[in-house]
């Protein structure tokens, strides 16, 4: 019998098999593309600037994170202040609150004292038709002694020099107390005592009473010197003819400091004549301020005040009127 020869471990297909692969592996490689390698310098610069790129975005970040912080704490503030206003608000609604119900609670009381309150109210308005009933009975109102109840007025106003120089202040002072005791009238007219109208275009017509026609006669009233003979009668009897109406209640008040005329009973009975209707109703009240301007001079210069005195005296009397004598001419 024939003995087997012994099996090689390394036989001539097995080194076939591996010289094959390795032929392979190579093939493989060198169909295969490489990438080129990098140069490390340039590498290096790359990274550096992305590095800076970094740092300018983080102190970008930084900066706007300050911004958002100081942003934060200003909000943080006014919340604190908004809290704090709410709590305030919020006593205030409690002591609102207190009050309300401290009112239901007195609610009965209050009925009672608004019933009291009807009542009361009733009996004014019961004594307050009365009293009214009582004034319009008594027409005739006086203040300081002087009627008011005129719905017309008419100055006569003596613009002598002795008036003007000396007394003028005085007068308008005087004129405007007038005024305000009638605090509202249906017409005004400014005369001298020769009968000339101070508004040359209100002639015969009434001037309306409204505040500038007021102030706009102290105005003109300043520098008012027209001539005159110190006698009021041509300014009255002017007055009654050119403004006398039976349906008009009108007073004159004359303001002077002498009489030069002739004669006072003849004045009067010129006024007593004109001033009367067919009875002895007289139709325009008649009322005179006197200013005491002669009364500084001599004795024997004073003979016109007293004559104007006198005659003023007796011719208010007569026409429903008062006559008030001042004790000083000056403001």
């Amino acid at each position: 019998m024939r003995k087997r020869r012994p099996t090689e471990e390394f036989s001539l297909s097995f080194l076939d098999v591996i010289c094959c692969g390795f032929g392979a592996v190579i093939l493989l490689l060198m169909i295969t593309k490489t990438v080129q390698p990098q140069i490390l310098e340039a590498s290096t610069l790359n990274l550096q600037g992305k590095v800076a790129e970094l740092q300018t975005q983080v102190f970008e970040i930084r900066g706007e994170t300050r911004i958002l912080n100081r942003d934060l704490n200003a909000r943080q503030e006014q919340l604190s202040a908004l809290r704090e206003r709410i709590a305030i608000l919020q006593g205030q609604l409690a002591s609102t609150r207190s009050r309300h119900d401290s009112l239901q609670v007195n609610a009965s009381t209050s009925d009672v004292i608004a019933e009291q309150l009807a009542i009361a109210r009733q009996s004014l308005s019961a004594e307050q038709k009365r009293l009214q009933s009582q004034q319009q009975q008594a027409k005739n109102n006086y203040i300081g002694g002087i009627p008011v109840d005129s719905e017309y007025i008419i100055f006569v106003i003596d613009t002598s020099g002795s008036m003007f120089y000396y007394a003028w202040e005085r007068v308008l002072r005087e004129i405007e107390s007038v005024l305000s005791i009638y605090p509202e009238v249906k017409g005004i007219q400014v005369m001298n005592d020769m009968g000339d109208y101070m508004f040359s275009r209100y002639r015969g017509q009434w001037i309306p009473d409204t505040a500038a026609r007021r102030t706009a006669i102290i105005q003109n009233l300043r520098n008012w010197n027209v001539f005159s003979n110190s006698s009021p009668v041509e300014g009255i009897t002017q007055a009654i003819r050119s403004f006398y109406d039976g349906k008009k209640r009108i007073s004159i008040y004359v303001f002077g400091d002498d009489f030069t005329g002739n004669s006072i009973s003849q004045v009067l009975d010129t006024v007593d004549r004109l001033n009367r209707d067919n009875g002895d109703q007289r139709l325009i009240r008649i009322h005179a301020v006197g200013f005491p301007v002669l009364y500084s001079q001599a004795p024997a210069q004073q003979n016109t005040a007293h004559r104007f005195a006198a005659l003023m005296r007796e011719m208010t009397y007569r026409n429903g009127g008062t006559f008030v004598g001042l004790n000083d001419y000056r403001p």
